[in-house]
């Protein structure tokens, strides 16, 4: 290939989340020689419920060279240790999903191997009391790792932040117009393919005005302007194991109180209730499954379980969980919810608009478009989302809740094959093994597993190797250790106004 086959025209269609994400991002990595456009209206608006995030983000905003103060002050941001998940065991009864580390390993063997030994003898506290993201979340105490106490637990803390979303499209617009990237209002009306190729050469908007490219980026939402309703793409449907299709969507006013250093995530009669706590408002949702519930019902269900009082009217999204058959498609990549969609239950959906930019800088193309780029990409991306959907119906399928027709489906519903055998592996001696460069590592895994109920039989044999005494001694010590290091912390609310001065001084 030769400068003559290089792509210099790119057309990102939608704005939000999704495509000022990748306006960004381009406008970082392209830095010059190249035309970058995205066209967006504002009459359509934004979904606008993406707030939570997972600690993939802070590479993302480093990458950008983004200033972690200002983006905290700018963005209204709070920061998240992980997910409290209630109810979803069985009512009654809670969990922690926290980023980073559980205990500290021991040679060859994870720390959960050993404490499930000394769980079995009944002499362990519970699993919580091993993680310091836990421990700190729970107490509601904040701090960054400390990367100078590398034999510290306070060397572990992994992180990531709630925002406002519609704050952080602003942010990095302005970033990307900073940078070159042209924004042009307006709505498209059709779009414009190649006679012979089918490929994308334009987007007609509203006004008689054409924008012409040569790579299209869809981040257009569930609609799919460019990859579904120009290319007819097709749609994988997930309903059958994430039969959620609903969500009803609130801010509410802070309580008087603390801002909680993580998401709260609560299981409902047909579906479950999200809470998210910025400096200035608590974002709330209710995902249902429309068979089992009216929108009436869940909007009154929501509203009666919120913390302060609604901002402003509630507003219900209908979806289908799945994803698009093709990512890329011919001179088109769907990057967002145009994409596929992947309910919140993880705050994974701007962790797949971050992934999706990067494999798309790795295998950015020229204008020939040889199709076993596109094929392994569409392959790394197909991989990605299923394994990110098998961690999602682990969280339904893995329940003793018999208490609703909802419920009773998700816990008998056949599951998929690669989860199945995960569950098995894992209820044996609580073995856990992470596939490739799948997102969610093992300790996500067990994690969830174990607070879903599941339980294994045994343990694996090289804990066999340490005497019960020590046993629990090395136990008892990362579970004082961690308690010590959490005392050190200041208060989430503390911190959060430190970063903010910091910013505003600066």
């Amino acid at each position: 290939m030769d400068a003559s086959s290089r792509i210099t025209r790119i057309v990102i269609v939608g704005g939000g989340t999704a495509g000022w994400m990748t306006a960004a991002a381009l406008s970082k990595v392209l830095e010059r020689g190249y035309e970058i456009t995205l066209v967006e209206s504002e009459e359509i608006g934004t979904v606008g419920v993406g707030e939570g995030t997972i600690p993939m983000i802070k590479l993302y905003n480093q990458a950008l060279e983004l200033d972690e103060a200002d983006f905290v002050r700018r963005t209204n941001a709070s920061f998240k240790l992980g997910i409290h998940f209630v109810d979803w065991w069985r009512r009654g009864q809670s969990y922690f999903h926290g980023f980073g580390k559980i205990g500290q390993d021991r040679g060859l063997v994870t720390f959960y191997q050993y404490w499930l030994k000394l769980a079995a003898l009944g002499r362990a506290a519970p699993l919580d009391e091993y993680s310091i993201n836990t421990v700190a979340a729970l107490r509601n105490r904040f701090l960054p790792a400390l990367r100078e106490r590398p034999n510290s637990p306070l060397a572990d803390i992994a992180y990531a932040f709630h925002f406002d979303a519609a704050l952080y499209a602003a942010y990095l617009r302005q970033y990307a117009e900073s940078r070159g990237v042209r924004r042009i209002e307006g709505k498209v009306v059709d779009v414009a393919l190649h006679p012979e190729t089918g490929f994308v050469e334009a987007v007609a908007l509203d006004g008689e005005r054409r924008v012409a490219g040569q790579l299209f980026i869809d981040c257009s939402g569930f609609r799919g302007l460019l990859i579904e309703q120009a290319l007819h793409t097709g749609y994988e449907d997930w309903t059958h194991w994430l039969p959620c299709d609903r969500a009803v969507a609130v801010p509410c006013a802070n309580p008087d109180g603390p801002i909680t250093p993580y998401t709260r995530s609560t299981a409902r009669p047909a579906g479950w209730q999200w809470r998210i706590p910025l400096q200035h408002r608590i974002g709330n949702g209710h995902v249902f499954c429309s068979r089992y519930m009216s929108e009436d019902e869940a909007t009154a269900l929501l509203l009666a379980n919120l913390d302060g009082e609604p901002l402003a009217e509630p507003r219900t999204l209908r979806f289908v969980t799945g994803k698009r058959r093709r990512t890329w498609n011919r001179n088109v990549v769907a990057i967002g919810l145009s994409s596929g969609f992947m309910e919140p239950l993880e705050s994974t959906s701007i962790h797949l608009i971050q992934s999706a930019i990067a494999r798309l800088t790795a295998f950015f193309p020229y204008t020939g478009f040889d199709q076993a780029d596109i094929d392994e990409f569409n392959a790394h991306a197909d991989f990605e989302v299923t394994r990110i959907r098998d961690f999602l119906i682990l969280h339904y399928h893995a329940t003793a809740r018999d208490d609703s027709p909802f419920w009773d489906y998700c816990r008998t519903m056949q599951v998929p094959e690669p989860l199945r055998r995960r569950i098995a592996l894992f209820e044996a001696n609580g073995r856990v093994f992470r596939e490739a460069n799948e997102m969610f590592a093992e300790m996500s895994w067990v994690q969830v597993m174990h607070g879903q109920g599941l339980r294994p039989r045994g343990h694996h044999g090289l804990v066999e190797l340490l005497p019960e005494p020590e046993l629990a001694g090395f136990v008892e010590n990362v579970r004082r250790v961690i308690a010590n290091c959490v005392d050190q912390m200041p208060g989430h609310d503390d911190f959060i106004q430190h970063v903010v001065s910091q910013a505003r001084a600066a």
